[in-house]
């Protein structure tokens, strides 16, 4: 079992329907959303390599460190306490679409298996919306075109992302009519949100 300890500081919604209230959903336990913080890389590694997958400790050291350059946020999402997914916010997004005009990017969005199907993606992408949405009017997020991101592309296409009209990219680089590429994790279509339509 994948659990934090008690010292673990909750993160609150800031969407307007939410605001003030702690993430909760009774029929599946508590949903608790935090920072992520010097204690999670190593539960966090351990729990995507107890289901066959690679994501080093490394990866979520190098988020804390970036966190603290004020580069990405990283939102790390509980159920009693146990480790359920996370997501990131990258300010300083490379993809050429998004940096040329200064928006952000959700990245890296991933919920354990077990705990699928219970709300805990739409509650990081509220908390990681409402902050982008403090600064920027605008958010952009990304999604591959394989199988394995069925249920990704809907559930982005249902929150109001589109197309960005700029095409797919292979590792940030546009792809061309009629080139092959591999269709693997990084081939992807970016899509943007509408947050705002005031400035902040």
């Amino acid at each position: 079992m994948t659990r934090f300890g008690a010292k673990n500081v909750i993160v609150r919604a800031q969407s307007q329907a939410q605001r003030g209230r702690v993430f909760h959903m009774k029929t599946f336990g508590n949903i608790l959303i935090r920072s992520l913080n010097q204690h999670a890389p190593p539960v966090m590694a351990a729990a995507f390599a107890s289901i066959g997958l690679v994501k080093p400790e490394a990866k979520y050291q190098l988020y804390l460190e970036q966190e603290a350059a004020g580069s990405r946020t990283c939102l790390v999402a509980t159920v009693d306490a146990e480790f359920a997914g996370y997501l990131t916010i990258n300010w300083r997004p490379t993809y050429p679409g998004l940096a040329d005009r200064e928006i952000p990017e959700i990245q890296d969005l991933n919920v354990l298996p077990t705990f699928r199907r219970r709300g805990i993606a739409s509650r990081l992408l509220d908390l990681a919306e409402a902050r982008v949405a403090r600064r920027y009017r605008v958010v952009g997020i990304r999604v591959g075109l394989h199988a394995g991101y069925n249920a990704a592309q809907r559930l982005y296409v249902l929150r109001g992302y589109i197309p960005d009209g700029r095409g797919v990219t292979y590792r940030d680089q546009y792809v061309g009519q009629y080139v092959q590429v591999m269709l693997d994790d990084d081939l992807v279509l970016h899509l943007t949100k509408q947050l705002r339509t005031e400035c902040p």
